[in-house]
């Protein structure tokens, strides 16, 4: 494990995040893991800052409303099976992390885990959240929803961001 700069880290994340990455969320007993694909990294309150999106249709929406913290895990090397999986497969019915073969690892600084994967990790807390209001969103946008399934942005402020070659023990 290797301790990052979320900012020196910060494009090389965003350009893996647009292909895919994990998004872990946990509240008491509910565990869940879903593809993101669209994040944003920043500077907002004098924090470093992670904004994920989550509709609000997802079974991962039911627990990350009772969740004060999330983690990211950003692959390194190819996991567009386990992504495609994650991202299409409901947690409600599918135990993903066994389906994938995917395995967890305790976060160092937050109580949700980790995705153990070679790659980036950011683990975040949970400092403000908003549902999108369809009434603000430019016409050019709203084809991104068909259905009017929108999505709520979770900010999380960046405790601890690192790096993993390989998976960890």
């Amino acid at each position: 494990m290797h301790h990052e700069d979320y900012l020196a880290v910060a494009e090389k994340a965003m350009n893996q995040i647009r292909k895919g990455a994990f998004l872990t969320v946990q509240a008491g007993d509910a565990l869940n893991v879903m593809t993101i694909g669209w994040a944003s990294i920043g500077f907002m309150w004098g924090r470093p800052m992670m904004e994920v999106m989550v509709r609000n249709s997802r079974h991962t929406f039911s627990i990350i409303e009772h969740a004060s913290e999330f983690t990211v895990s950003v692959p390194s090397t190819d996991m567009s099976k386990a992504l495609e999986f994650c991202g299409t497969k409901s947690g409600k019915k599918h135990d993903k992390f066994k389906e994938c073969g995917l395995e967890i690892f305790p976060g160092e600084k937050v109580h949700t885990p980790i995705v153990n994967i070679p790659g980036l990790h950011f683990e975040c807390k949970i400092v403000y959240k908003n549902s999108i209001n369809p009434d603000f969103l430019i016409e050019s946008y709203k084809h991104l929803y068909p259905n009017k399934d929108y999505h709520s942005i979770y900010y999380g402020e960046i405790v601890y961001c690192y790096s993993t070659e390989d998976e960890r023990a």
